[in-house]
């Protein structure tokens, strides 16, 4: 998966995980807020990974590094 990918796959499951947790809190249903919470650091998360891509992909690039793989 490219950076770009993973940073959108992030930005979705974050922005649904805090709609599902402020929800949960509305309804008082802990687990529907406790999956939310969870689907929105997994969403920071990917989010975190696709920047690491562009870090990484930078620094093949500045050191001329041929691979295409990150």
């Amino acid at each position: 998966m490219n950076s770009n990918n993973d940073k959108l796959k992030g930005s979705v499951n974050s922005t649904v995980g805090s709609i599902k947790e402020a929800a949960g809190k509305a309804a008082g249903n802990q687990r529907l807020e406790a999956e939310g919470s969870m689907q929105k650091t997994k969403g920071q998360v990917q989010k975190i990974a696709g920047s690491v891509k562009d870090v990484v992909k930078e620094g093949k690039n500045l050191l001329g590094v041929k691979s295409s793989k990150v």
